[in-house]
C-alpha cells in the first residue's frame, strides 16, 4: 500500500514559521515520522513539498496515475482558496484526508472555510505534528476499508 504526503505552500519553513502555531518541528522531522509509523504499518509514505500551485496539480495527477492507496494533504493557505487543488483532488479515486497542525477552526475567519471540505474523506486540525500521524492512520484505515 503506498500514501502520497502532499505539504503545501510555506511547509519547508515548519521549524521557522511562526512556532506559536506550528512548534519547531521541521518538515524532514514529520517526514522521518510518517516513514517510521509507516513501516509500523506496513505502508510505504511518499511525501512532497511544493510552494507551487501548479506543481502541487501535477503531482496530485502523478498520484492518481500511479494509482495512490491514499492521499494526505496539509495545503496550508492554498486549502482556503485553491479550487485548482480541489479539482486536482477531486480526480482521485482513493481516500483523501485533509490535514493541519493549528486549528484552522480556532484561528482568523478566513482559514475556517476550507474548499476540499466537500471531497475529503475527513479533516484533522489542532494536534500539531500528530495531525500528520492521526491522518497516516486515517488515510490507511480508510484505504483498506475502500478494498
Amino acid at each position: 500500500m503506498k500514501v502520497l504526503m502532499l505539504h503545501g505552500i510555506n511547509h519547508n519553513m515548519f521549524g521557522k514559521r511562526d512556532p506559536v502555531q506550528y512548534g519547531t518541528i521541521t518538515l524532514d522531522e514529520i517526514n522521518a515520522s510518517l516513514t517510521a509509523l509507516g513501516k509500523e504499518l506496513g505502508v510505504e509514505v511518499e511525501a512532497f513539498q511544493t510552494n507551487c500551485e501548479g506543481a502541487m496539480c501535477e503531482r496530485i495527477h502523478q498520484g492518481f496515475t500511479d494509482g495512490v492507496d491514499a492521499v494526505l494533504i496539509n495545503a496550508g493557505a492554498w486549502t482556503h482558496y485553491s479550487y485548482g487543488i480541489r479539482d486536482a483532488l477531486a480526480i482521485l479515486t482513493c481516500p483523501i484526508v485533509e490535514l493541519h497542525m493549528s486549528n484552522i477552526h480556532a484561528r482568523e475567519e478566513f482559514r475556517h472555510k476550507s474548499v476540499f471540505a466537500e471531497i475529503v474523506k475527513g479533516q484533522i486540525a489542532g494536534f500539531g505534528v500528530d495531525s500528520y500521524l492521526l491522518a497516516l492512520r486515517a488515510g490507511v484505515s480508510a484505504a483498506k476499508a475502500a478494498k
